[in-house]
């Protein structure tokens, strides 16, 4: 190994210095305190758990996502969480209960075993919110007026609200008598949009028929508020569910079109993300220039039974450096104070670390200066734009001669 390679870094995984530090931590601060505004509660959950709880529920991403390790004291298996949210579900079933709505919050970082996108982050900071033991719509609504608040508070304005729902593929897998391998092989080929082979794969496993049909329309139905009139006219007959799916997103997206109305509606509902878990309406928000979504969501009803708790449950989260990135969010910092290394006599320095005091209480950054480094530290000098100088018999704030 050469001297270079070992402060090199793994692939995907990256520290985040001063300047851009402070931006994401002044983000996360500010994401939490809107979310206790709303009544989330925050929760700060361990970054490993038993696999048997922490791999349960979510999908086959999410296990092919977590690393494993062996527990030196119980000899079981221990996952790094790749997801906080069965952790969340977890609390609301047996930490934290409550009989009615429970709403959870949370930040902290997570580890992929491989990116989820080309040249992703592999240990993101991922911020959210869950909503407990509400059905109804209202429960999606306000989670997705949240998300777009979160987003707003990044400095993103410009927003995509891509909108699906999984019980349309759903009910028309079962009316067509699909079984599991063929829902996976049909829900890859309408992940990849690719048309022509869908209709190829529906002919060649279904012929002709209703739900033949039905399904060979999906992957067109996918465009602006006109998509759901479309999908009446060519689903028509399909079972109730998959009408009772149009209608939810319909009233999810009157609902968000009032209180949102700068934000453009898109419906996708060949939508397979989260399929596995997924119980519900899903949605993602996305920024024009961006390509991955940018926060998602949805309705995973029924996690908590793994936990001998069924509840109703949706939510969001999304990587906050990425959202920082983006939204480059946050001002400029002011410049700094630098107080002298050198104060005088005891009763002038006594003076000088009290004034150095109340300034900080005040909100200013205070750099001391060290004798040692007085003249040469040429990075701390730069961020100071003041200095403390006596003055009298006290110390006063002079703008600092560059």
């Amino acid at each position: 190994m050469t001297q270079a390679e070992r402060w090199m870094l793994p692939d995907g995984i990256a520290e985040i210095l001063p300047a851009d530090a402070k931006r994401v931590e002044t983000l996360r601060r500010n994401l939490l305190d809107l979310y206790h505004r709303w009544g989330y509660e925050l929760i700060i959950p361990p970054m490993v758990e038993f696999t048997d709880s922490l791999l349960i529920g979510m999908g086959r991403d999410v296990d092919l996502s977590t690393f494993r390790v062996t527990d030196q004291l119980s000899g079981r298996i221990l996952g790094i969480r790749a997801d906080i949210t069965p952790q969340a579900a977890r609390i609301d079933s047996h930490s934290f209960p409550r009989s009615g709505a429970n709403r959870l919050c949370y930040a902290g970082q997570v580890l992929y075993t491989r990116p989820r996108a080309p040249m992703g982050p592999r240990a993101p900071i991922q911020i959210g919110a869950e909503l407990y033991g509400v059905q109804s719509l209202q429960g999606d609504i306000e989670v997705i007026s949240l998300m777009i608040e979160t987003l707003h508070m990044a400095g993103i304005r410009e927003i995509h609200l891509d909108l699906g729902h999984v019980a349309i593929f759903r009910s028309l897998a079962e009316v067509a008598g699909l079984d599991a391998d063929q829902q996976q092989e049909l829900i890859r080929l309408l992940q990849s949009k690719a048309v022509a082979d869908i209709e190829r794969w529906v002919e060649e496993n279904l012929g002709s028929g209703d739900a033949a049909n039905w399904l060979r329309n999906l992957p067109r139905l996918a465009g602006g508020t006109e998509c759901l009139a479309r999908a009446r006219e060519l689903l028509d007959g399909a079972p109730a569910a998959l009408r009772d799916a149009l209608q939810e997103l319909q009233q999810v997206a009157d609902a968000v079109a009032r209180r949102y109305p700068q934000v453009a509606l898109f419906f996708d509902l060949g939508e397979m993300r989260g399929y596995d878990y997924e119980t519900g309406l899903v949605f993602a928000a996305y920024s024009p220039g961006h390509g991955e979504a940018l926060a998602n969501g949805g309705r995973y009803n029924g996690i908590g039974a793994v936990f001998g708790r069924d509840r109703a449950a949706t939510g969001f989260s999304t990587d906050l450096v990425a959202i920082n990135t983006l939204g480059a969010n946050g001002k400029r910092e002011a410049g700094a104070i630098l107080a002298p290394a050198e104060a005088g006599d005891r009763e002038q320095g006594d003076q000088l670390w009290q004034t150095v005091q109340q300034l900080r209480a005040d909100g200013e950054i205070v750099i001391a200066a060290m004798p040692e480094t007085a003249d040469a530290d040429s990075e701390t000098l730069a961020r100071c734009d003041r200095e403390l100088c006596r003055e009298g018999n006290g110390w006063v704030v002079k703008p600092r001669s560059q």
